[in-house]
């Protein structure tokens, strides 16, 4: 089974090694078939501390790394 991949936009990277990365999907509400907005962020593994604040980024699923960062940093787009 391949590993789920998503695009999103770093909105911070104070923490060592980590990123919380934004990822914004258009989901279709079921009965109105109104379109909306969703933004979720994640916490992602950066073992070089390349992405900064502003990039647009690939993330992968991994296995975890902590509580709360199950995602590493694939690409820097």
């Amino acid at each position: 089974m391949p590993k789920k991949q998503l695009k999103g936009k770093v909105v911070s990277d104070k923490m060592e090694k980590t990123v919380v990365v934004e990822v914004r999907s258009v989901k279709t509400h079921p009965l109105y078939k109104g379109r909306y907005l969703r933004d979720k962020k994640y916490k992602v593994h950066d073992e070089e501390n390349k992405a900064k604040t502003g990039d647009d980024v690939l993330i992968e699923e991994c296995r975890p790394h902590s509580k709360d960062k199950k995602w590493n940093l694939k690409q820097i787009l």
